[in-house]
């Protein structure tokens, strides 16, 4: 039997709140050994995050508390370890990859100065050596100039290029555990694969244990060993990664399983759970599942479920595998959703054409000197050719900096391009006067990718909703606006008396509607979709894609969606164009592409693509409710 690098047992981590006891993390236990991945997946507010900065020992006092439990690493807990005795844990023995390290980094030092201050303090080195020790671990990361990028700052490197970084920090003290949350989400298919690969060589040769926390089960699949589902706090199931993915016992893991997209769901709406995570501090006294679970009984609410071992190693918190429960009068079901989703289909007959794009050019000056003299142009978008059909989405993908957003902003005239035509219903739009352009910007909406920085905090969500209307539907009173203020927020799954509320009061997902909304209340015909579910889990990107497919279905809407995760493409997409570099290097339908790639570039884009079996698919069903069993 491998030893055993971590083992949690019975960890509680509560926080006081003004509304009560929040449990955070309510009786969570699992084991990783050397050299293995075990990954911790489930919902935004299940308690992943919570778990991993538990076990590195930096929860906020005296707010957050451990309650219970332990946490023994090495054959040690460190839990009633002093606070000097965990700092010397922390990096030598612990590590951690936070998931955006562009906050995770200091804008103020070189990243050489922030690796070399960590090997300093943990290792003893003088500065001579932890820089060699710091350049070698850039090297061994794969950053380009490893001495030059020595002496940069963070905010002069790209996503992957931090990321890299953020992976040599936590690794320049070969620690035995190495916590990755959430390492790949905001990262191109491509630099996720290079992140995955060093970490796995990295593992490989060191012997680190890897707790990976994501929402991407298709990476899940192929890299972990074990596989732990959290929700509301606690563990819903626990498994080898390959029996869950065969075999999932508990609905909530069905669930998000089932709401992964995929060519195979072209069609169908995908599955959603309904809902959303309950608040910590008022979790039900049963299982934390009841209510928004499909398999619901009357006893759920009330009695919580054991996690017990269903199957060889195959454990689950789930009623409906428990003969016991089942034989008693309270198995009785109060609902039973069908297995199967209906169809959610578009026609794509001979669709005439909304939007034409011919060798569209974005370029930027770049300045120097004292006079800030022009010496040059970035080439943004270098002369692409584009045709969005009416009711049809169109998929832009490429890499980061490869020109998908400049290319998105220039078509709506967000920035206007340097050359090239624009052709909306029949009208070149790069010879309007800007003056002239607001009837054609009620036609022509985006949706970006971070809700919540694109929404005005200050702004309650009618106000944010009905600046739109004001300005480009001019001939709505305030009853007609405050009418179309309410349709719309119904029509994206939200009530009207949310319409009071500002944007820090909503969830990721609801922002993500409001987005929406904002966008369909000026009547528009065309919309980018900016990264719009890029950040967001699988069970609430589900919704926010069968939202976008039923309004295109019911309005006839045409999408340009710019995205990096072709596994959504391959959804929701009818046509793709593959940009690199600011130019477009294939273009063709979403079958012709993924089938039949003709570029290398897009060879290599869908060589990258993290990817679940297609036998798999048909195997998650809903457990089925036999009484007494």
């Amino acid at each position: 039997m491998p030893d055993i690098v971590i083992e949690i047992k019975g960890l509680k981590t509560w926080f006081k709140t003004p509304k009560g006891v929040s449990k955070a993390v309510d009786g969570v236990s699992f084991s990783i050994p050397k050299g293995g991945t075990f990954a911790l997946v489930g919902e935004s507010g299940c308690g992943k995050s919570v778990t991993a900065l538990s076990i590195i020992q930096l929860i906020p006092e005296p707010a957050g508390y451990i309650a219970g439990g332990n946490i023994i690493l090495n054959n040690r807990d460190i839990v009633p370890l002093s606070e000097r005795e965990k700092r010397d844990i922390r990096g030598n023995n612990i590590s951690m990859i936070f998931q955006e390290p562009m906050t995770s980094l200091n804008p103020v030092f070189t990243v050489g100065d922030q690796i070399v201050e960590t090997i300093m303090l943990h290792q003893g080195k003088s500065g001579a050596e932890a820089k060699a020790a710091a350049i070698e671990m850039f090297e061994k990361v794969g950053l380009p100039d490893p001495a030059g990028i020595f002496y940069e700052y963070p905010h002069r490197l790209s996503g992957g290029m931090r990321q890299r970084v953020m992976i040599a920090i936590a690794l320049a003290c070969r620690p035995d555990l190495l916590i990755a949350d959430e390492p790949t989400t905001a990262l191109d298919v491509t630099i996720q694969d290079q992140i995955i690969k060093l970490i796995k060589e990295l593992q490989a040769e060191m012997g680190t244990a890897v707790l990976l926390i994501t929402h991407n089960l298709a990476l899940v699949y192929q890299n972990a060993e074990t596989v732990g589902v959290m929700y509301a706090g606690k563990m819903a199931e626990l498994a080898p990664a390959k029996a869950l993915f065969r075999d999932p016992m508990h609905p909530y893991t069905v669930k998000l399983l089932r709401s992964i997209p995929g060519q195979e769901k072209r069609g169908k709406a995908l599955d959603t759970i309904r809902g959303t995570v309950p608040p910590a501090t008022s979790y039900p006294a049963g299982c934390h599942f009841s209510g928004r679970c499909p398999r619901e009984m009357e006893g759920c609410a009330a009695i919580e479920p054991p996690l017990a071992e269903r199957a060889p190693g195959h454990f689950a918190a789930c009623h409906l595998h428990d003969p016991e429960f089942m034989a008693k009068p309270w198995s009785k079901p109060l609902r039973h959703e069908p297995d199967a989703m209906p169809p959610l289909s578009v026609p794509h007959d001979k669709r005439e054409r909304l939007l034409e794009v011919k060798n569209l050019k974005t370029h930027y000056p770049v300045r120097k000197g004292l006079l800030k003299r022009v010496v040059g142009h970035v080439k943004a978008v270098d002369g692409i050719d584009l045709v969005v059909r009416k009711g049809s989405t169109l998929a832009l993908v490429g890499e980061s900096g490869c020109g998908k957003t400049t290319a998105g902003k220039s078509i709506i005239q967000l920035i206007r391009p340097t050359s090239g035509e624009i052709v909306f219903k029949g009208r070149e739009l790069t010879r309007v006067k800007e003056s002239e352009l607001k009837p054609v910007r009620s036609l022509m909406q985006i949706i970006f990718q971070d809700p919540y920085s694109s929404l005005n905090p200050r702004l309650t969500i009618k106000d944010t909703i009905e600046e739109g209307v004001r300005a480009l539907k001019t001939g709505l009173d305030k009853k007609g606006r405050l009418d179309k203020v309410t349709e719309v927020l119904e029509r994206v799954g939200l009530t009207a008396d949310m319409m009071w509320r500002y944007p820090h009061e909503f969830s990721g997902g609801q922002r993500q509607r409001i987005g929406i909304a904002r966008a369909l209340a000026v009547d528009p015909e065309f919309i980018v979709c900016d990264e719009a579910v890029s950040a967001l889990d699988v069970s609430v990107q589900a919704q926010i894609l069968n939202l976008l497919k039923s309004i295109q279905r019911d309005f006839g809407l045409s999408f340009l969606f710019i995205t990096h995760d072709l596994a959504v493409v391959e959804y929701i997409a009818d046509e793709v164009a593959v940009m690199y570099a600011g130019k477009i290097v294939e273009r063709g339908t979403t079958e012709e592409i993924f089938s039949n790639p003709r570029h290398d570039y897009t060879k290599k884009l869908l060589s990258a693509i993290p990817r679940l079996d297609p036998g798999l698919v048909s195997a998650w069903k809903l457990p089925d409710h036999k009484p007494g069993r």
